[in-house]
């Protein structure tokens, strides 16, 4: 069985973390992926500390095995999520969206795990410095708030410049690209959109089909002018951003547009006016089941990569 130092480090069996998706990381999904074996992941992302609360001890009543909570640092209620995530001793937490480094004494004086998301190799070695125990680098596949560097490029680059486990992200959804991390030097890897075509994902069933009809080039870009980029499918929504990018809109243009579209498009099923946040393998998920099969399924195809890797041919080297 394949089990790498972050199964020891977070206590979990397979070296599969979901990402942290706001509004979609609740306790339904992320109890599911730890009793499969995986680690789940309550998204805190700008919702208030009282519904984290709530998600921390939902999850709590579903499983006994370790979880994380995934912490926004541009969200308004950050400092009372941290604050409430280090009172509750959450198992391991998250973080995204920012420098996370003052508060690393605090987690850890509280015994909490903490694993940062990161896209650039500078903000990779601050983060070791400051004492984090992982790393996630998170390539510009994945969906939501994105960087400007890919995972194959981005991944190396970082496992070379720290000494922590380094987890892959963007991207991932099968046992090969679970192998192809393991072989670059990940210690595991982390997944949100194969997590979405979940059924324990509250995600509305609209979104889960849209994701599963979609193909390898569904997903865009908007938000650039903001300095928030944000990879999502493309839909009525993302095309009025982009005619209003073009336009020369003004930042305060562009937020008022996507004020309130996430949750619109993920949770109400608006696919044409709401916000698809999704990563550029949603063109690779082609169906929605249960968390403990996917995470079966893609341990069951890693190990057997890994076993046809070990018995091929040798060929004697040519000068």
């Amino acid at each position: 069985m394949i089990r790498t130092s972050i199964c020891d480090l977070f206590g979990i069996e397979y070296p599969i973390i979901q990402g942290g998706m706001a509004w979609l990381g609740t306790a339904e999904l992320a109890a599911a992926v730890s009793e499969a074996g995986g680690l789940g992941t309550i998204g805190a992302g700008s919702c208030p500390v009282s519904w984290v609360k709530e998600q921390i001890y939902l999850t709590r009543e579903r499983t006994n095995k370790p979880f994380c909570v995934n912490i926004l640092l541009m969200s308004p209620y950050a400092r009372e999520v941290i604050e409430l995530v280090i009172k509750e001793k959450v198992p391991v937490v998250a973080t995204g969206a920012g420098n996370p480094g003052i508060f690393v004494p605090g987690f850890k004086e509280a015994g909490i795990k903490v694993m940062p998301v990161v896209s650039s190799v500078p903000l990779a070695r601050r983060l070791e410095r400051s004492g984090v125990d992982a790393i996630v680098a998170e390539g510009m596949e994945s969906g939501g708030h994105i960087g400007e560097t890919t995972t194959l490029a981005l991944l190396p680059q970082v496992i070379n410049a720290v000494h922590i486990p380094v987890i892959a992200a963007g991207g991932f959804a099968n046992g090969a690209g679970l192998v192809a991390a393991l072989a670059m030097g990940a210690q595991g890897i982390q997944m949100g959109t194969r997590f979405i075509c979940s059924d324990e994902c509250i995600a509305h069933p609209k979104f889960k089909q849209k994701i599963v009809d979609s193909g390898d080039r569904a997903t865009t870009v908007t938000g650039g002018p903001t300095g928030h980029p944000i990879r999502c499918l493309e839909n009525k929504l993302t095309r009025q951003f982009h005619a209003l990018e073009k336009a020369g809109a003004t930042v305060e243009e562009l937020q008022a547009l996507g004020t309130g579209k996430f949750y619109q498009g993920v949770i109400e099923g608006d696919v044409e006016e709401g916000s698809l946040m999704a990563g550029q393998i949603a063109g690779f998920v082609k169906d929605v089941k249960p968390c403990r099969q996917i995470l079966q399924e893609i341990m069951a195809e890693a190990e057997a990569i890994v076993e046809r890797l070990a018995v091929l041919p040798k060929k004697e080297a040519r000068v």
